[in-house]
Formats: C-alpha cells, structure tokens, sequence
C-alpha cells in the first residue's frame, strides 16, 4: 500500500474533550427502536461530536448495528428523536457507511468507484479524478482494472474504504469491518480509517476487538440488551470501574442469556 501504515494520530491533533464543546453533528433524545415486538434499542440518548472516534461494543444482538443505522438515517426512530447539524443551506453532513462483508457490484474496481460517485451527486466532471485519488489512497491503483469480486477480502474492504472516502464523508460509519479479516489486512484498515480520522473525518465503528476499542477510540459506547450501559472516553472506560455487566463482558464472563 502506498498510505502510511502509522497508527497513532500525528502531533497536534485535536484533544477529544475540545472536541466534544463543539455542536454535535448528529444527536440522539430518548430514541428507540422496535421491530414488531422486538425492542432493537431501549430509550438512548447520545451526541456525536466532529472528530470524535466512537467504537460501539456489546455482545451479539446488544443493538450496534441498530444503533449505527439509526445514526446513519437508515432507520427511523420509533419513538424519541435524532437531530442533524445542518449548515446554512439545510444540507446534512456528509455520510458513508461500510459493512462487514461490502457489498460490490460484478464491475471493475473502478467501475465501482465511478458508480458511488454517480450515487452520491459528484459532478461527472470530477469523478475520474477523485476515483484516482481514492484508488491512491488505498494503494489498490494497479487493480483498477480487476473485477472487485475477485479481490482479496481485505483488498475489498479497501475498496470499500476508497468508495467512501471518495465521496468526502464528514461522519464515516463502519459495520465490524475487520471482523473477517486476516491480521495484515486488519492492520491496514485500522491504518486507513485512523488517517482519515487525523483528516477529520469523524468516526463511529462497531467492533468485537478489544484491543482495535483501545488502539482506535476516543471515546467507547457499551451496550447491552439495546441499553446504553457505558459511554466515557478511551481512557476511562479501560482503566476506570465499570457497571457488572460491561466488567464481565471486558473479562469474556458475560453469560449467555
């Protein structure tokens, strides 16, 4: 790969409780959701602020991946509310998702890129250069050409990363999306979301790993049952006591329900 695979922040970069005196980009007010008769997510509320690196954790079926939709816009709330910072012509801020297993169509890798940028409004002007960018940025410029269903697992998550970066996301939204990966590929998309970060792009991931909460976040939400358990910063949720429930499931002694 062409970026640096560094993963720590440069110098200088902005202190997270700075950050969080800034409007939120994105709030949550005693939202939940339901499907049906499942309760997805008990009555939350949350703000994501610009900058923020934010690793949701919790065992299977905790409400992560609800909670990342809700946050996204993809879900509706069922009762409460979510409120977007707007700018001054009413326009959202900017946002992309990335799943797991990213979905890719029987196209060339830079068909695909072209595509998403279709999708998202770029002018077609400016696509071919930004797809270039974008392949660059991910180091996959000698695959343009390859069919994406053909590259490696980790080649497509950055793909995927080089999709959502080329549309120039204020708010990058990510699904576990190193959980199938080999450690060498894990590493590189760790490496490529902390430098879009130290770009500014805030961030909000779901994850299993521990160790990629500690080595990533600003910030770590734990849930449990669709409940916001735990939400401190890095440093204090690791170090600092904690409720039963997130203690146990630190130590690998949740037990199944």
């Amino acid at each position: 790969m062409n970026a640096p695979l560094h993963l720590e922040l440069p110098p200088g970069a902005l202190d997270p409780l700075r950050r969080r005196e800034e409007s939120p980009l994105i709030e949550l007010h005693d939202a939940s959701v339901r499907f049906a008769e499942h309760q997805a997510l008990q009555p939350l509320s949350l703000r994501i602020h610009p900058g923020e690196r934010v690793m949701l954790i919790g065992p299977n079926g905790s409400g992560k991946t609800t909670l990342l939709r809700l946050l996204h816009g993809q879900l509706r709330v069922t009762a409460g509310e979510r409120r977007v910072q707007r700018d001054a012509q009413g326009r959202e801020p900017r946002q992309a998702m990335l799943f797991q297993r990213p979905f890719l169509l029987r196209l060339s890798v830079w068909r695909n890129l072209l595509l998403a940028l279709w999708l998202a409004g770029v002018p077609r002007r400016e696509r071919a250069g930004r797809a270039e960018q974008a392949l660059r940025r991910v180091g996959l410029q000698e695959h343009r050409d390859r069919p994406a269903r053909v590259l490696s697992g980790g080649q497509q998550q950055r793909l995927a990363l080089a999709r959502a970066w080329a549309v120039h996301p204020q708010v990058l939204f990510l699904d576990e999306p190193t959980a199938s990966l080999d450690p060498a590929a894990k590493r590189e998309v760790e490496a490529l979301v902390l430098d879009f970060a130290a770009e500014g792009m805030t961030v909000v991931m779901s994850t299993h790993n521990l160790g990629q909460a500690k080595r990533m976040a600003t910030r770590v939400i734990y849930l449990e049952d669709g409940r916001l358990v735990v939400d401190r910063p890095v440093a204090n949720f690791f170090n600092d006591p904690l409720p039963q429930e997130a203690a146990l499931f630190l130590k690998g002694e949740l037990p199944w329900h």
